[in-house]
């Protein structure tokens, strides 16, 4: 063999031909056109366990979104304002500090719980992990059903909302890394559908629960969240692991294994783990250091970083947590009778499953970017909406308040609410996906704590009683955010993470990637 053949020596002092590294990026390229190639049609047809285990991980954002709504719901059913509250002109309220606490301490517990899971998920794997959170949601239940005082209360939505972490950092992570490129976008934005029927499920489980007398007024909502504990611990031994997990930790033999799980057995198993040991080899080469939460702020990962966390900041500056978490209670505020503010809340929550539905059919076709920013447009202008409405001293002003609130969750679902987590999901790098995904569930968590903060003493009538007027609040920070996703949104609809990665290694404009050709 000539010497100028030979490129380097190999793993055990074999030679490493030119002819060698040709064949294996020429098979590289083949599965990697073959992955751009892959139909949603295709996909359903031939690899139906990829949907499936999509839908499993999707169920732990279900679980999130039942407690999520379960924090502003609550405040609306008589019997537990009646056993956590006191009583102001013959009503029962409860205090904004107690408010603060109920609505703050789970996302202190998910600010935790998002940073253990990415350390605990970067060592034990997917599932290690969500065992560790199904155990913590598990806790924290049982502590909400049989807590007897304020203090046992706050403490189980603690351990409750580490749990929580878990569940809102594996979704999307698991999620992403099972799912093809064609299929990203809605697996990704199948998160957020969970969030929406966990939300939809919550204000349906309220209302039927909300206007007993007794104490299972609320302690049947919380027990019924243990539904989505036993539906995830069944499935957990049957899950694969996901395949760029193992491609990291160097198992081939069991990334091949969850490859077939997922594709099935007549897959060529060792060409698609060849497409993810590429990607994770030039992530290595082009990394200065080994990867820490650190690295997320270091170099080119510092931009990923920000817009993985930016597209959920801007879901909070959108109102998300007053529209939603708030509206039935919101309803009643506004003048509405408790029956048809319960109606009405279950209304808005199935519009937002409704929007989610709608959003897999322009994930694909339009883009991430341009959804998300005409998403950011409509919520402004409908917030606005809202705020202007309540300084019109008609009758007809509160049903039009309610209208809003529902057409306002139709559009959160079906933009920005299922984007953030299909850009969340392509924008970090496949090395620090675990850690970016915990940076944007702390930035969930601290958004959560800061909204849910000044929420109750801004409509809380024993308060600043602004009632539809947070509207123009939320309608100004909601302008500012669609600014920032003006220039920082990008879009990378059809990219394969290595695409992906050298398009922010060559620090293409954000504005641009959409165009942008290889």
């Amino acid at each position: 063999m000539d010497s100028t053949d030979k490129v380097e020596a190999g793993a055990g002092g074999h030679a490493v031909t030119v002819e060698d590294v040709t064949t294996k990026q020429s098979q590289l390229s083949i599965e990697q056109k073959a992955e751009h190639d892959l139909t949603l049609r295709h996909i359903f047809r031939h690899h139906p366990a990829l949907v499936w285990w999509c839908f499993y991980w999707a169920m732990a954002a279900v679980g999130w979104g039942f407690d999520a709504q379960i924090n502003g719901a609550m405040i609306s059913v008589a019997a537990f304002r009646r056993d956590f509250g006191y009583v102001v002109n013959g009503e029962s309220v409860l205090p904004a500090s107690w408010q603060t606490a109920f609505n703050t301490v789970s996302s202190v517990g998910q600010f935790f719980g998002g940073f253990l899971c990415s350390w605990i998920s970067d060592r034990i794997g997917r599932k290690g992990s969500l065992l560790l959170g199904l155990l913590c949601v598990t806790g924290g239940i049982f502590g909400e059903i049989f807590s007897t005082s304020n203090s046992a209360f706050v403490v189980s939505k603690l351990i409750l909302g580490v749990g929580l972490g878990f569940y809102l950092t594996l979704a999307p992570l698991a999620t992403s890394e099972i799912a093809p490129v064609v299929l990203r976008g809605i697996a990704s934005a199948g998160c957020n559908l969970g969030i929406a029927i966990g939300q939809l499920l919550s204000n349906a489980v309220i209302k039927g629960f909300g206007e007993r007398t007794d104490h299972w007024a609320y302690r049947g909502p919380f027990a019924v969240q243990l539904f989505f504990c036993l539906f995830l611990a069944a499935g957990l031994a049957f899950a694969p692991e996901t395949p760029w997990y193992l491609a990291h930790k160097k198992k081939r033999e069991e990334a091949k294994r969850s490859i077939r799980k997922l594709y099935g057995s007549a897959v060529d198993a060792e060409s698609k783990l060849a497409v993810l040991e590429a990607t994770i080899a030039d992530e290595a080469a082009s990394a200065s250091e080994r990867p820490s939460l650190l690295s997320c702020f270091r170099g080119t990962d510092r931009l990923r970083t920000m817009i993985s966390m930016g597209v959920f900041a801007c879901q909070h500056f959108a109102g998300i947590i007053f529209v939603l978490g708030y509206s039935t209670y919101f309803f009643q505020l506004a003048g509405l009778d408790t029956s048809n503010s319960f109606n009405l809340g279950v209304g808005v929550t199935a519009c937002g499953v409704a929007g989610n539905v709608c959003s897999w059919f322009v994930v694909n076709s339009f883009g991430r970017r341009s959804v998300f920013l005409s998403g950011m447009c409509i919520l402004t202008a409908l917030l606005l909406l809202i705020g202007i409405m309540d300084v019109v001293p008609t009758g007809a002003a509160k049903w039009t308040q309610a209208a809003a609130t529902v057409i306002y969750a139709f559009f959160y679902f079906a933009t920005i609410g299922a984007m953030a987590f299909a850009i969340l999901g392509e924008a970090s790098s496949t090395s620090l996906r675990a850690s970016t995904m915990s940076l944007a569930t702390a930035t969930q968590a601290v958004m959560g704590i800061a909204m849910n903060f000044a929420i109750p003493y801004m409509v809380n009538p024993d308060e600043a009683d602004l009632k539809g007027k947070v509207g123009f609040i939320f309608g100004g920070l909601a302008l500012i955010a669609t600014l920032w996703s003006f220039f920082f949104v990008p879009e990378l609809k059809g990219r394969t993470f290595d695409e992906i990665d050298k398009m922010f290694a060559l620090r293409v404009p954000v504005r641009r990637m959409r165009s942008y050709g290889f």
